[in-house]
Order: C-alpha cells, then structure tokens, then sequence
C-alpha cells in the first residue's frame, strides 16, 4: 500500500500564489493547509466552515457596486494631491468630513 497517494487540483495563478504567501506567515505550504482541510473535514464530518451565501442589505450593495464600478473606470472619481486640497475642494461643496 502506498504511503501517500496524490491530489491534482486546478486553481488559478492569483489565487495559488495568495494562498502559498498567505500560508508561508504560517510556515506551511499549500500541500499542508490541504491536508488539514481535510483531516479536519473528516473530523467535523462535513466541510469545517459555514457554507452560505452572503447577505447585505440594499445600502451595502450598493455600495459595493459602486467600488466595483469605481475599480473598473465606469466611475470617474476626483484626484487630490494633498489633504489640504481635498479638505478646500469637501469645503467648497458644503459637504460634512
């Protein structure tokens, strides 16, 4: 019988090499977060985190939608080269900081 047996999984660049940077703080490897994935699952018996989908209320959708649209260019937003600029500029507009 084999001491170990192998585990191919296809995962995308970004997402390896975060988890690979992210485990290194822990000094272990990706290999060694799996098998604790899954010794941990067979000790739960199930997956050993909640599996659900989300909920935000409207204004926190919203929100996030528009830092989507910001993140993408659909959003123009203003520049500053210094706070002192922004402050002058919140000023101006009337607006609360």
């Amino acid at each position: 019988m084999a001491r170990n047996a192998d585990l191919h999984i296809r995962i995308d660049p970004e997402t390896k090499t975060g988890a690979e940077h992210l485990f290194s703080v822990f000094g272990i490897t990706i290999t060694d977060a799996v098998i604790m994935f899954l010794r941990q699952s067979l000790l739960v018996g199930g997956l050993p985190f909640e599996v659900r989908q989300p909920y935000y209320n409207a204004e926190t959708e919203a929100a996030m939608q528009e830092a989507r649209d910001i993140s993408s260019g659909k959003i123009k937003t203003k520049q500053y080269t210094s706070f002192k600029e922004f402050l002058a500029d919140v000023e101006d507009d009337g607006a609360d900081v």
